[in-house]
């Protein structure tokens, strides 16, 4: 009886250590927590990735993580080598939740990580604090959607971003607002984030300039979901149009509720709420809405059915706004890896300076704050719950 206990208690540790090995490596191998390399393939090189991966807006920050993820896996499959050894890129994504204490802590993970670079963060408002992080690092970061020109403005020599600024988006659609509409009273309503406040302020300065009156000015939150006091409020001013600075979770119920209140004002909003998933929030509504991206639109772009195809391919879904723009990012990142043949993060930032590509965005050059030399506003409206492209600005 001893013997057969003692044999039972060993082959119960050893079947213990066996089910903790397994999930160990199955841990490990999970291609949501890491596109890593495979041991042996070539030296392992980390790129981090943050966006918001929960909470209202988590389907635009996974859009975002995929356009990055599916640039790792081409330049993977196509191979890389740095200063003669062949390396394996691996992408370390983090969720910053639309928070900005939450992005700066997600951003001295990724340091601790020692990744040579960062693509992200998605929001202003998380972009912005995350900065300071990986500029004490010297690690570069490249924002694919960060609009606030603050972004750019702090003299940081790390922060770099692919789309236009709220200076030029702002401006871009209060023209609109004043030139095709031609409006002449605005309401205007902000989700108090720095970058729904930013817009909103940029938009108003050129309505003020142009001589149009605003009847009211409004904030909300970035959570928020019942519109119809302020809305409410709104409707007693009777303006022409209504701009809204946020995101599509909650430009979509603003929109909606409004034309439940019998609200005739056009809604007009930038790049935050300007996704194919406004339609599904605002319902019938969206046929009142008009708004921007500050960037080239994926239909205008020369290889943008190209990446639809093998987006879809890949993810089975469509593209939300901003993954191609994370998908340059990468190799934003690759190119000045090899123009500096080394995977050092010192020598990555000293390169980009010299940025100089065809991506799949357009021409890609920054100035020395590390804006696009060349930015592009796209204007939609929504046809058929469908965005329609209907003019593309260049700055």
């Amino acid at each position: 009886m001893i013997h057969s206990k003692a044999s039972k208690v060993i082959f119960l540790k050893s079947a213990i250590a066996v089910s903790v090995a397994t999930l160990i490596l199955a841990g490990c191998g999970k291609g949501g927590d890491k596109t890593a390399a495979t041991p042996g393939d070539g030296v392992e090189v980390k790129i981090g990735h943050v966006a918001p991966l929960t909470g209202p807006i988590a389907h635009l920050g996974k859009d975002n993580e995929n356009g990055a993820r599916l640039a790792v896996e081409e330049i993977n499959k196509s191979g890389l080598t740095i200063d003669g050894k062949k390396v394996v890129l691996a992408l370390v994504p983090e969720d910053d939740a639309e928070d900005p204490k939450t992005a700066t802590q997600v951003a001295q993970k990724l340091v601790d990580a020692k990744v040579v670079g960062v693509v992200g963060h998605l929001n202003s408002g998380t972009s912005i604090p995350a900065s300071k992080i990986y500029s004490d690092a010297g690690i570069t970061q490249v924002s694919p959607s960060a609009t606030n020109p603050d972004y750019t403005k702090q003299g940081f020599k790390t922060t770099y971003r692919l789309v236009a600024t709220d200076a030029q988006q702002g401006p871009a659609l209060a023209n609109y607002v004043i030139n095709t509409l031609k409006a002449k009273t605005v309401a205007i309503i902000d989700d108090s984030t720095q970058y729904g406040k930013g817009l909103a302020d940029e938009f108003e300065k050129t309505i003020k300039a142009a001589g149009l009156k605003v009847v009211t000015r409004e904030a909300s939150n970035n959570k928020a979901t019942d519109f119809k006091a302020i809305l409410t409020k709104v409707k007693g001013s009777k303006p022409d149009v209504i701009m809204y600075g946020g995101m599509d979770a909650t430009g979509g119920p603003l929109t909606k509720q409004a034309a439940e209140l019998g609200i005739k004002a056009k809604v007009v909003g930038g790049d935050g709420m300007c996704t194919e998933k406004l339609a599904e929030l605002a319902g019938e509504a969206v046929i009142n809405v008009t708004c921007s991206e500050a960037g080239m639109a994926l239909s205008k772009m020369a290889q943008g059915a190209d990446f639809q195809k093998r987006y879809k391919e890949r993810f089975n879904s469509d593209v939300q706004i901003y993954a191609p723009f994370t998908y340059d990012a990468v190799y934003v990142l690759v190119d000045s890896m090899k123009r500096a043949n080394s995977t050092d993060p010192a020598k990555i930032l000293i390169a980009m300076p010299d940025t100089k590509m065809q991506g799949l965005v357009g021409n890609i050059a920054f100035d020395n704050k590390g804006d696009m030399k060349e930015g592009v506003i796209t204007l939609y409206d929504f046809k058929d719950k469908k965005k329609t492209v209907l003019d593309v600005i260049k700055m």
